[in-house]
């Protein structure tokens, strides 16, 4: 049995960016999708579906165990003092790419994805056990969120089967 694999989104403002990562995540076989800060929840707070998610997760968020949590570097440091192995998706100084680094097979990890603008804040990178990034060989120096949690779990799941 494959050790869990969990999604943590950091302020991420895109009700269709979330519900495309549910639909991934599920695909991905990920455990659980952690929604931090303003980030879009399913359910609202009036307990009401949230229509825009729900049309790009296309069933996922109803199947897929998710948690809010208000504070991203709070949940990163629960996460890891329960074994966790916490990597932030983001450049840095500190980066390295997600094609070379190691991350292990033999425990539970969780990815941290960012705002669409602002990204994972240093506070967060600060926080987390490793920090990767996307080469970016052309004129942009970044991929969209969803696409991301894409490679980067596809990309995961390659090294542990």
């Amino acid at each position: 049995m494959m050790p869990n694999r969990f999604v943590i989104l950091h302020n991420v403002r895109s009700a269709h960016n979330v519900g495309a990562i549910f639909r991934t995540a599920d695909a991905a076989g990920v455990s659980a999708v952690y929604l931090c800060g303003y980030t879009p929840t399913p359910i609202d707070r009036f307990g009401r579906p949230n229509e825009k998610l729900a049309k790009t997760a296309l069933g996922a968020a109803t199947t897929m165990t998710w948690e809010h949590h208000t504070e991203t570097t709070a949940l990163v440091t629960k996460l890891r003092s329960e074994g966790v192995y916490v990597v932030a998706v983001e450049q840095t100084e500190q980066s390295v790419s997600l094609f070379k680094a190691t991350i292990p097979n033999d425990r539970p990890v969780a990815f941290v994805l960012g705002n669409e603008v602002l990204g994972v804040p240093t506070e967060v990178c600060a926080a987390v056990d490793r920090v990767v990034e996307l080469p970016m060989l052309g004129e942009k120096e970044s991929l969209n969120v969803a696409v991301t949690t894409g490679i980067v779990l596809y990309h995961d799941l390659e090294h542990r089967v």
